[in-house]
C-alpha cells in the first residue's frame, strides 16, 4: 500500500463539511488555468500560477472554517478578504454549510493569478 503524500492527507484529515469545501476548492483552483501547480508548502497546499504562489488553502482557527489565503491580499481590494494580522496576505472565509461564493471565488481568484504577472 503507498503513503499518502502529506499534501493528500491534508485533505484526508478533515471531517465534513469541512473536507469536501476544501477537496472542492483544490480542484477547481487547479481547474483555472493549465500553469497552475499544487505544491506543499510551511505545511499546507499552496497553488503557484508560472512558479510563482498566489493562494493556499487553510481552515481558521477561530471560526473552524475553510479559507482561500492569498498571497499578494494586500495588493487585491475586496470586502470579502480579510486581512487580520498578516502583513502580505488576505483570506477568504468560506462556510462549508453555505453554498459556496462561486462568483466571488473567480474574482478574487483571477486577481490572485493576476497579482502574480
Amino acid at each position: 500500500m503507498s503513503m499518502l503524500r502529506p499534501i493528500d492527507n491534508y485533505f484526508l484529515q478533515h471531517d465534513e463539511p469541512i473536507k469536501g469545501c476544501l477537496q472542492f476548492l483544490r480542484e477547481y483552483i487547479l481547474k483555472q488555468d493549465k500553469n497552475i501547480v499544487e505544491t506543499w508548502k510551511y505545511g499546507m497546499p499552496f497553488y503557484c500560477f508560472n512558479g510563482k504562489m498566489f493562494c493556499y488553502l487553510w481552515t481558521h482557527k477561530k471560526y473552524h472554517q475553510p479559507y482561500i489565503g492569498i498571497v499578494e491580499g494586500k495588493k487585491i481590494s475586496h470586502p470579502l478578504l480579510i486581512q487580520e494580522n498578516r502583513a502580505r496576505m488576505k483570506i477568504l472565509l468560506i462556510d462549508p454549510m453555505l453554498d459556496l461564493p462561486m462568483d466571488t471565488i473567480n474574482e478574487i481568484l483571477k486577481k490572485a493569478i493576476d497579482s502574480t504577472k
